[in-house]
Order: structure tokens, then sequence, then C-alpha cells
């Protein structure tokens, strides 16, 4: 598995610990986002992300900013992107199993790094159910 991971200065821990996180569970990592802590804009971080998952260069993404929003934002004007902003587990596992998830957000200023974690491991260890949201993902993108 391979997935692309980018965030501003708000997620550089998260990101770094997500990523030994991946790196020790064997997934390799393209690591898009900023390494400091100095202000950046979050979409030049995020666009790249996007970008890799909808090209199918990687399998998934994982943006990170403060609230989540702004990344999911930018990546969710991708065409096959379905990025979800989750706070809880739960909500991830939800993202995956109806929404077919292929970024998962995270609002580092909002859930602990321990939480940011175990909602990494349910993003990839969740599948996409199909059946009846089959149809309504088909239903997402603009024409």
């Amino acid at each position: 598995m391979k997935i692309a991971i980018g965030n501003d200065h708000a997620g550089t821990e998260y990101k770094l610990a997500i990523i030994g996180l991946l790196k020790s569970m064997g997934v390799d990592v393209v690591n898009h986002g900023t390494d400091g802590n100095d202000s950046v804009d979050y979409a030049d971080f995020v666009h790249p992300v996007a970008r890799e998952v909808e090209e199918g260069n990687v399998d998934l993404g994982i943006i990170i900013c403060g609230s989540g929003n702004g990344v999911s934002m930018t990546a969710n004007k991708y065409q096959k992107i379905r990025a979800a902003l989750c706070w809880t587990t739960e909500i991830v596992q939800l993202a995956k199993e109806h929404n077919d998830a292929n970024i998962l957000s995270l609002p580092a200023r909002f859930i602990s790094l321990p939480q940011a974690l175990e909602m990494v491991k349910t993003f990839l260890n969740t599948s996409f159910e199909g059946g009846r949201h089959e149809r309504r993902i088909e239903k997402i993108p603009c024409k």
C-alpha cells in the first residue's frame, strides 16, 4: 500500500507520528507536507496529495491542518476525491464503509495524537461496503 500525506504547520507533529506508524505497518509514504512549524499555506501541500490519489499513483491520502476544514475543501475540488473530515474513529469507519473516502482529513487542533493514530489505523483497515452506497457515490461528481 502507498499513501500520500500532506499538512500545513499545524499538522507537522501529527504527520511525523503518522509517517512513523505507517512505515511500521509496511506502508510506503509520499510526504508532500511541510516538515516545519513556520506558517505555510495548506493548499500548497494538499493539491499534490489530491492529484496523487486522483491519478492512482497512491492508494489513499491523509491531509492535516488545524481544523481539517481548509485541507478538506481543497482536496474535494478534485473530481475523483472524497476527502472526509473526521474527528472520531466511528466517523472514519462510516466515511470508508458508506462514502468510500479516499482521503482522510484530520483536525490537529481538535483531536489528540493518540486519537489521530487510531483514526489512521481505522482508515486503512476499513473497506467500502458497496451495495446501496455505490449508487450514492456515483452521484457525487458534478458533470
